[in-house]
């Protein structure tokens, strides 16, 4: 699913920095307070973005994001 909704768009993109912020293993071993609050801010824009999705929300996408199933989601997103 590509699309051109900035929604969308925006939500791929905060799904592949929370991505980009785990496989950080240096900023984590570095400051794991910061790497652990850098993580939960991008998990709350994703819930914040989840609730922005415009209707009507094709259910693989929500089932992906109601379990936390991120890459399926931004698998989905892209068209993977």
């Amino acid at each position: 699913m590509t699309t051109t909704n900035p929604i969308h768009q925006s939500l791929a993109a905060a799904l592949r920095e929370r991505l980009g912020v785990i496989a950080d293993r240096e900023w984590y071993a570095r400051d794991p307070a910061g790497h652990l609050e850098r993580l939960r801010a991008i998990s709350e824009q994703i819930a914040a973005l989840q609730q922005q999705l415009p209707p009507p929300v094709d259910p693989r996408l929500s089932h992906f994001l109601e379990r936390c199933s991120y890459d399926k989601a931004l698998a989905f997103l892209e068209g993977k």
